[in-house]
């Protein structure tokens, strides 16, 4: 793929994940959310190189909605780049494809604790399960969107 189809499928991603994460914004941050724009993590399964604009949509989404300052911004860069990067190796050791549900669910949730916790003084491990539930959606969600994405060729 030439570079600047990457870098405008990136700038649509981009934009395309704050626009959902905006009109569901009201569940979207906290102690309890559901994040459904995160199902476009599993787009990295397709497009590796959407690793970073991915880190990079979360950390415009957190400054523009989040509200909580630097570490949900920091936070978040890192845990939807390793989210994304972990979808990347999957299809490298050409895992079985349903596995891309597993980073959806498990980085966020042990990692999204360990900064709203004590912004939030909710215990760790009760957000860990707030937010592993929230996960759940955007996790099927994405390996559904994998599906549609590699069955239509785009």
């Amino acid at each position: 793929m030439k570079p600047t189809k990457k870098l405008t499928i990136s700038a649509l991603f981009i934009a395309i994940f704050i626009a959902v994460l905006g009109a569901t914004a009201g569940f979207s941050f906290g102690a309890i959310q559901v994040r459904v724009a995160n199902a476009l993590y599993a787009l990295s399964y397709v497009y590796p190189f959407l690793v970073v604009p991915t880190g990079l949509a979360v950390v415009l989404s957190n400054l523009i909605f989040g509200g909580l300052g630097l570490p949900d911004v920091v936070g978040g860069f890192i845990v939807a780049t390793v989210t994304t990067s972990l979808m990347v190796l999957i299809k490298k050791l050409k895992l079985p494809k349903i596995l891309v549900v597993v980073p959806t669910l498990v980085i966020p949730a042990l990692g999204v604790p360990l900064w709203l916790s004590p912004i939030l003084e909710v215990p760790y491990w009760a957000l860990v399960v707030s937010i592993g539930l929230g996960h759940i959606v955007p996790a099927i969600l994405g390996y559904l969107l994998v599906k549609a994405v590699e069955k239509m060729n785009i």
